[in-house]
């Protein structure tokens, strides 16, 4: 059986494997591999980030997961090369674990494009 053909949750437990794989550690959370999804958007390597600066790249990697949708669309890219998304739809309504389940799904969608 594909692992398409798998329930998201299984789906979600490959991919953690195959970033374990890729980076030697294994992503603790939706939050961790997020952030891994910020840093490789962000295009400056593995460096130290603020806590502040942590949250910005969650954020970014929401943002670009969900641009595969078109609920954002990349505005532009600051001066210090962090890129900033706009918000083009609202999106669906629902409680943390409907939000949660949207977001792995797109994660899982992004990681096949790479």
């Amino acid at each position: 059986m594909n692992i398409e053909d798998q329930p998201l949750g299984a789906q979600w437990e490959h991919l953690l494997d195959k970033l374990e794989e890729l980076i030697g550690k294994k992503p603790g959370d939706l939050n961790g591999v997020l952030f891994l999804i910020g840093v490789q958007e962000l295009g400056q390597g593995a460096k130290r980030f603020t806590k502040e600066q942590k949250q910005d790249l969650m954020h970014i990697g929401i943002c670009k997961v969900l641009s595969l949708s078109s609920y954002y669309s990349l505005e532009h890219i600051d001066k210090e090369g962090w890129p900033h998304y706009k918000l083009e739809r609202a999106l669906p309504v629902g409680d943390i674990l409907k939000q949660e389940a949207l977001l792995k799904m797109h994660v899982i969608e992004y990681f096949k494009n790479l």
